[in-house]
């Protein structure tokens, strides 16, 4: 794995041109399927895209032949947790197991989830910056990553670590670069926000409620900032250049959320319970990032408190996604999966499906709307000419079975930024004209 195809990818060698014919394109923007299509690749970016007999490949180029095949973007989670391994109490607070073993996992983690098919990843929490550099300079393989670094979230919402007998986490080795989430009124939020762009937080990630996971007194109903911190929040990291995430399942707190102007909303089970919150949202441009596999995780093995509530909310959140969907909300596919599972990220999109979305709108909620609300639309997410060439051929047809997209040896070329992690395509002779 993590082998290049021929010399089109070495950096110091001249770039040679790449084309990848005769498949059936999915674009990611939710328009049509191509058939027989031909995609050009000049080192990381997409040259030309089009029918193949209107493509002209350059003498020399390499050709891949997808025929019979799906072309299509790579896929993006927006909402996972690399650095994540368990519910339980000693994993949480990182006194299971020693830190540099906890590193070396995490880094297998992030490599592990580029094998799936996904070339982006926002992290909504817990991953560092190192963890990107090491990416970026490539000592680990890995998709491109967004990161929060931590949540915030005031005292004694999710990211104020506290057992039930009150005790604080205990803190070895404080780390500067990953600080604390915890920040309470407009002024604590401004500085924390400060803070955790000087850490290097691409986006910040905020709660307004509780979760399912949640201890008791802070579940999924229960609110978390007020509307005036929430407000301060985004504010500075819109001063910042940072979007905003925010954790916001249900209660007064999922309104909070939408008020202040969090640029997704992140689980938002209960938005059906008001209507008007979806339609601000629409009209504000709020993704929504529906996480349907926590909880399908929640509902079947978690803890009896946990599973009444992920059982409890599960209706309304089918019927919160149909409600959003028919108001024009983008929704964007995220799995939340950290605490659970890694590496299965297309769990998320089966689910989309089952609970009644389309397959072509559960594939466009992982690549065009999805690097929209990462804020890189511009650069991935859609099959054109200038993107970066985030490419994935799969062996089968996702919009007639979505699942083909968990099976890794459907995976034929997975490819990020021009540069092929695994290929199983054959190289294909160059026809004279």
């Amino acid at each position: 794995m993590g082998h290049p195809i021929g010399c089109a990818f070495d950096k110091n060698e001249r770039s040679i041109m790449l084309a990848i014919v005769g498949g059936n394109l999915i674009d990611g923007s939710g328009g049509p399927v191509m058939n027989n299509v031909t995609v050009l690749i000049d080192g990381d970016r997409i040259l030309e895209v089009g029918p193949q007999a209107a493509v002209p490949i350059p003498e020399g180029a390499e050709v891949l032949d997808a025929s019979g095949h799906t072309v299509m973007p790579g896929l993006i989670d927006v909402h996972d947790h690399l650095a994540s391994g368990g519910y339980g109490l000693t994993g949480r607070w990182g006194m299971d197991e020693p830190l540099s073993l906890s590193n070396i996992r995490t880094a297998q983690v992030i490599e592990d989830t580029l094998a799936a098919g996904y070339t982006t990843v926002r992290d909504a929490g817990g991953l560092d910056a190192g963890f990107k550099m090491a990416v970026e300079q490539g000592l680990i393989k890995g998709p491109r990553l967004i990161i929060s670094v931590n949540i915030m979230s005031p005292t004694g919402g999710i990211e104020d670590k506290v057992s039930g007998s009150g005790h604080r986490k205990v803190i070895l080795g404080h780390d500067p670069l990953s600080p604390d989430g915890v920040a309470d009124g407009a002024e604590g939020v401004r500085a924390k926000v400060r803070e955790l762009v000087r850490c290097g937080a691409d986006q910040i990630k905020f709660a307004t409620t509780g979760g399912a996971s949640g201890r008791p007194g802070n579940g999924p109903l229960d609110q978390a900032y007020a509307l005036d911190e929430a407000k301060a929040l985004v504010d500075e990291a819109a001063a910042m250049g940072r979007s905003t995430l925010c954790h916001a399942v249900g209660g007064t707190g999922l309104p909070i959320a939408i008020r202040a102007g969090a640029g997704s909303i992140e689980h938002g089970c209960y938005l059906a319970t008001d209507p008007d919150m979806l339609k601000m949202m629409a009209d504000q441009g709020t993704f929504f990032t529906p996480t349907f596999e926590v909880y399908d995780f929640h509902s079947t093995v978690s803890a009896p408190h946990i599973k009444v509530r992920a059982e409890a909310l599960m209706e309304i959140h089918i019927r919160s996604t149909e409600l959003a969907i028919k108001e024009g909300v983008r929704i964007v596919a995220g799995t939340d999966a950290g605490g659970f599972v890694h590496g299965d990220n297309a769990r998320e999109l089966e689910l989309m499906v089952e609970k009644g979305m389309s397959n072509m709108l559960a594939i466009q909620s992982a690549t065009g709307y999805a690097a929209e609300c990462c804020g890189i639309g511009k650069e991935v997410g859609t099959i054109a000419a200038g993107k970066q060439a985030d490419v994935l051929v799969v062996d089968g047809d996702p919009l007639q079975n979505i699942s083909v997209l968990r099976d890794r040896e459907r995976l034929l070329l997975i490819m990020k930024g021009g540069e092929a992690y695994s290929n199983r395509l054959a190289a294909r002779e160059l026809q004279p004209a």
